[in-house]
């Protein structure tokens, strides 16, 4: 079995002091929202052996805030130009190449393409699953995706199954 993690990237500035999307900083509020995600991955023991995270600065401090929370696990981590703006193929392929040592994959990422990633690799779930996914993939949320496989190169669309899809809003609610 493999499990990928998939995770948006959190809340951000409106525009980024050089004006370029890609050099958007995490506000306050998106910073706390990732140390409360990272909390609860390590609460559900779900720490990546890989991670491949956009170049995008929100990205990158998402994982940094991430990475601060799990000091005893020293996962791969790959900056990967090609995940900012990606399709879910482009996605899709980046798991495609991953070694089929790693058990647990991260993507840190991006909307509209992680949502749409997550909902064709989900597609024959049942429809309560689906649901969850449909709506929108808010910052800082988490989908999780188990696949029956035993490499990476055999994930396809319709054949992961959503373990879990939470963001910091079903956090605080659930609270």
């Amino acid at each position: 079995m493999r499990r990928l993690i998939l995770l948006r990237h959190a809340k951000t500035e409106s525009d980024a002091p050089t004006g370029k999307d890609h050099d958007r900083r995490l506000e306050e509020r998106g910073r706390a929202d990732a140390a409360a995600m990272a909390a609860w991955l390590a609460e559900q023991r779900l720490v990546p052996d890989q991670v491949l995270v956009s170049t995008a600065t929100r990205t990158r401090q998402t994982w940094d805030i991430l990475a601060e929370l799990f000091p005893d696990a020293e996962p791969q981590v790959e900056h990967l130009p090609e995940l900012y703006s990606a399709s879910p193929a482009q996605l899709l392929a980046a798991v495609h190449d991953v070694s089929a040592g790693i058990n647990q994959l991260m993507l840190v990422g991006h909307n509209p393409g992680l949502q749409e990633l997550a909902l064709g690799l989900t597609c024959g779930c049942n429809e309560t699953d689906r649901k969850l996914l449909s709506g929108n993939m808010p910052t800082s949320a988490i989908a999780v995706i188990d696949f029956p496989i035993a490499d990476w190169a055999d994930v396809r669309f319709g054949t992961g199954k959503l373990q879990h899809f939470v963001s910091p809003k079903i956090l605080r609610e659930a609270s």
